[in-house]
C-alpha cells in the first residue's frame, strides 16, 4: 500500500522569523495515484516532497506512508524515490554504475541488480549509453539517469521535485510526456512538483495548488481551470484570468456590473446563477473572465448596453499562429482577449468591439479572493 498522506504538517525553518514554510498542511496522495503539486516560488511545494522524503523534519503533525507514520523513519527505509531538478551523475562512474549503485550499497544479488539497471535503462531510453560517463551527457540525458536510477531501485512513491525546469521546450515536453506514460506502465504512486501551471495541467493528474504553505485548491486540471476557489487560483492557472474590479448594482431580479472608473466593461447578471453577489450590492468586487472567453464583434446598434459587449483599444496584438491575443485597454483596466481569428499588428491603436462569455463569468470577493457563488 503506497497511499501517502499528510496530516497538519507544518514546516518552519530556523532563522525565518517564525514564518512557515507550510502550515497546517493536510493532504492525501491514494495508491498509485498521479498528483501534481504547483505554485509559484516560496509556495512550499519542494518543502512537502522533502518532508515526504525524510530529507527535512516536520515541525508539527505526521506523515504516514500507507498506515505506518514515517516520521522519525530514515529516508532510506521510507521505501520512496526522489528526483530531483539538479541531479548530477557520479563523474567516475558510468551510466550503468550510477544506476547500480544504490542497489550495490543495499547488497542486492549482482543478477537482480544487472536485471534491473537494463529494464530501467530501456524505460527512458538509455540503454545505447550505458557504458557512457556523465560528463558526454547532454542535460536531458542527466536527467533520463535520475529517473532511470529511481525506476531500478523499485520504490513504493516517486517524488519529482522540479525534474523539467533545466531543459529546453522541446525536451520538457518529451521528458514530461515520458514520465505520464512510466505512471501508467508502473502504476505507482507519483507526486509531480513544478512551478509551471501550464506543465501542470497538462499532466492529466489531480492538481494541487499551493500558495504560502497552504493548499488553495485540488481537483482535476479541468475543474481548478473552469472553477478557481479564489482570485489567487484564477491568476495562477495558465492563461491567466482576467480579473477586473467594478461595482454591482441590483436591477429587480438580477445585478449590473459596472467597471470602475469610467471603464467600458458592463454587464448583468442574473441572481439566480450568482445568489451570494447580492450581499456585494453597492460595492466592490472583481469579475473574472478568461481570455477565450473574450471575441471581437461587429459593431452593432441598438443592443443592450449591459449585455457582455463593450468596446475597447486594442493596444498590442500577439499573434498565435491559428489565431492572437489582443491586449485591450478598457479605460481602466488592460484584458487580454485569446482571439480564434488571425489579426495583425497593424490593428493595433484601433478601437474595436468585443463581447465577453457571461456563462463564464466568476465573481470574486476583493477582500478575501473567495470565489462569490
Amino acid at each position: 500500500m503506497a497511499k501517502v498522506s499528510l496530516k497538519n504538517v507544518t514546516k518552519t525553518y530556523p532563522g525565518q522569523s517564525g514564518k512557515d514554510a507550510i502550515k497546517d498542511l493536510s493532504l492525501e496522495i491514494q495508491d498509485r495515484e498521479f498528483v501534481v503539486l504547483v505554485g509559484p516560488p516560496d509556495c512550499g511545494m519542494s518543502s512537502v516532497l522533502r518532508i515526504i522524503a525524510g530529507l527535512e523534519e516536520v515541525s508539527t503533525g505526521n506523515i504516514f506512508i500507507g498506515d505506518r507514520c514515517v516520521n522519525e523513519i530514515a529516508p532510506k527505509d521510507r521505501d520512496i524515490a526522489l528526483v530531483p531538478h539538479d541531479y548530477v551523475p557520479y563523474p567516475r562512474m558510468s551510466v550503468q554504475e550510477n544506476l547500480a549503485f544504490p542497489m550495490a550499497q543495499r547488497k542486492l544479488p549482482k543478477a537482480e541488480i544487472k536485471k534491473r539497471v537494463l529494464a530501467a535503462a530501456g524505460l527512458v531510453g538509455l540503454q545505447d549509453l550505458l557504458e557512457r560517463e556523465p560528463r558526454s551527457l547532454s542535460r536531458e540525458q542527466r536527467q533520463r539517469v535520475a529517473i532511470a536510477r529511481a525506476i531500478a531501485f523499485q520504490p513504493k512513491v516517486f517524488l519529482f521535485d522540479q525534474v523539467l525546469s533545466n531543459l529546453e521546450p522541446k525536451a520538457r515536453l518529451q521528458m514530461r510526456n515520458e514520465i505520464m506514460k512510466l505512471h501508467q506502465r508502473l502504476q505507482v504512486t507519483m507526486i509531480y512538483g513544478t512551478h509551471d501551471p501550464i506543465e501542470a495541467m497538462a499532466t492529466g493528474g489531480r492538481v494541487v495548488v499551493m500558495n504560502g504553505g497552504v493548499v488553495a485548491q485540488a481537483g482535476t486540471a479541468q475543474s481548478v481551470y473552469e472553477e478557481p476557489l479564489n482570485s489567487f487560483v484564477a491568476e495562477f492557472t495558465a492563461p491567466p484570468m482576467n480579473l477586473v474590479q467594478g461595482t454591482l448594482k441590483q436591477d429587480r431580479d438580477s445585478l449590473v456590473f459596472v467597471e470602475r472608473d469610467e471603464g467600458t466593461i458592463k454587464v448583468r447578471l442574473f441572481l439566480s446563477e450568482f445568489p451570494g453577489a447580492q450581499a456585494f450590492a453597492g460595492g466592490l468586487i472583481l469579475l473574472g473572465i478568461r481570455p477565450e472567453d473574450i471575441e471581437a464583434e461587429e459593431v452593432t446598434s441598438g443592443v443592450e448596453k449591459d449585455t457582455g459587449g463593450f468596446p475597447a483599444i486594442v493596444d498590442l496584438v500577439e499573434p498565435t499562429g491559428s489565431g492572437a491575443n489582443l491586449y485591450l485597454n478598457t479605460g481602466a483596466h488592460t484584458v487580454v482577449c485569446r482571439s480564434q481569428r488571425a489579426a495583425g499588428t497593424q490593428e493595433a491603436g484601433h478601437r474595436s468591439q468585443f463581447r465577453l462569455n457571461r456563462e463564464k463569468v466568476c465573481l470574486f470577493d476583493p477582500v478575501s479572493g473567495q470565489r462569490i457563488v
